[in-house]
């Protein structure tokens, strides 16, 4: 994974509850196990309004979602977040998420940030209007005509993403400790067996 800093540019104001992983991406894309091309799937379903802000050319490559509560609720495909990351975006930002939509996304370095539900109508309104920056560092929000926002994050997500690290990329930097564990504990099992019994 890649440190993330901060992630600055266009946001898609997604004004929806409950948008649930198949809303995401539909089942018929779960045939692949690639991660590569899913975006052209990503909410296909809203893509269908022509007025949907998904369509909309100014928010063509935007890096940030932010969207309604309950964001990734459904079932647990990680394929809804390889679609996410496949169509470029790296950070979504809603009042709140599925704990197993929030995991995934950690794991495949896209960030997860929690506001208060009564400031999403201002961060709708200045997605609308021009450029975000998500620090992630300061857990905050901020932009052309938007004072700082703060967000929630997991403050284990966030030590991995800031460092550009996963779960099992973080247990690999300890791989000297674990052998060195394993040498040790080899050791004391051998000298067990190796001692008399005089019971």
């Amino acid at each position: 994974m890649r440190p993330i800093s901060t992630i600055t540019g266009r946001a898609i104001p997604l004004e929806l509850n409950n948008i649930d992983t198949d809303v995401i991406i539909s089942s018929e894309w779960l045939k692949t196990i690639s991660r590569e091309g899913l975006g052209e799937g990503a909410f296909a379903s809203l893509r269908e309004d022509p007025q949907s802000s998904l369509n909309q050319p100014e928010f063509s490559g935007a890096p940030i979602l932010i969207s309604g509560t309950n964001f990734g609720c459904g079932s647990s495909r990680e394929h809804a977040v390889w679609a996410l990351v496949d169509m470029g975006i790296r950070a979504v930002i809603a009042p709140s998420f599925a704990d197993i939509f929030s995991s995934n996304a950690f794991k495949n370095g896209l960030i997860a940030g929690t506001i208060e539900l009564a400031h999403l109508p201002r961060l709708l309104d200045a997605a609308r209007g021009g450029v975000l920056c998500v620090d992630l560092i300061n857990q905050c929000i901020v932009g052309q005509a938007l004072d700082s926002i703060e967000f929630e994050i997991d403050p284990f997500h966030k030590k991995c993403l800031v460092r550009g690290v996963d779960e099992i990329e973080l247990t690999l930097q300890s791989n000297a400790v674990i052998d060195d564990f394993e040498r040790r504990e080899r050791r004391s099992r051998i000298n067990e067996i190796a001692r008399p019994n005089f019971t």
